[in-house]
């Protein structure tokens, strides 16, 4: 007798664990449902003149239902904010990795810009919640720290083709690559299909033409090098 009520306490033990569980799960879903109807709505409205009521719409639940998980509009950009730049920050770890002196000027930047345009036309909210006319919340910080941080990867790149640079020329360069690839990426967001895979092609003319004349005649050099042994 004292078996089988031990037994049936930890079914219901169990039991008791696993609907925690249960909700929890059920919780997630629903905001990552939530987070996805936000990415869609800012993507086609901008930040600004969405709102809570489109956003429910989107994700096809009540705005009650919506405000079980989040109080306001900024909140749920915020955290859609966090989770895109932290998906960023693993992208371009990889992107941005200094390269071998001997790569092709061309293979490295289309290695770079493609991994970018990638993640960009994968989640066209991040450009909608980063470069809109109003940022919300804490965003904007953790924007100006992306960019920070994405420009000393960027210097990190351009160091391995350009070794004997003064930090201050790396800097500049890199200021300037960050920019080109912006208002290139704005273009090819616009675009679609084959036009947007010309934008992208564009893009990277672009950005060779404008290094190629600093690391030109070096890279030449590594050739030569690695050919005569």
């Amino acid at each position: 007798m004292s078996a089988n009520r031990d037994k049936d306490d930890q079914v219901h033990q169990e039991k008791e664990k696993e609907q925690p569980r249960r909700r929890q799960a059920r919780g997630e879903r629903r905001i990552a449902q939530l987070l996805e109807a936000a990415a869609t709505v800012f993507t086609t409205t901008g930040y600004t003149a969405a709102s809570t009521n489109a956003i429910a719409r989107e994700a096809g639940v009540s705005p009650g239902t919506l405000y079980q998980f989040f109080p306001n509009k900024e909140a749920i950009a915020i955290e859609l904010g966090d989770r895109l730049i932290h998906e960023m920050r693993e992208m371009y770890g990889e992107a941005l990795a200094p390269v071998d002196p001997a790569t092709p000027l061309e293979e490295a930047v289309a290695s770079a810009v493609d991994r970018f345009i990638a993640f960009n036309c994968a989640h066209p909210a991040f450009f909608a919640l980063m470069h809109g006319p109003d940022i919300p919340g804490r965003m904007a910080e953790e924007h100006d720290a992306l960019h920070a941080t994405l420009l000393s990867r960027i210097e990190g790149l351009l160091s391995s083709f350009l070794p004997d640079a003064a930090p201050a020329d790396l800097a500049r360069t890199a200021h300037m690559c960050l920019g080109l690839y912006k208002a290139g990426l704005e273009l090819v967001l616009a675009h679609e299909g084959a036009e947007r895979d010309a934008y992208v092609q564009e893009l990277k003319h672009v950005l060779i033409r404008y290094l190629d004349p600093l690391v030109g005649d070096r890279l030449g050099r590594a050739e030569a090098a690695r050919t005569a042994t």
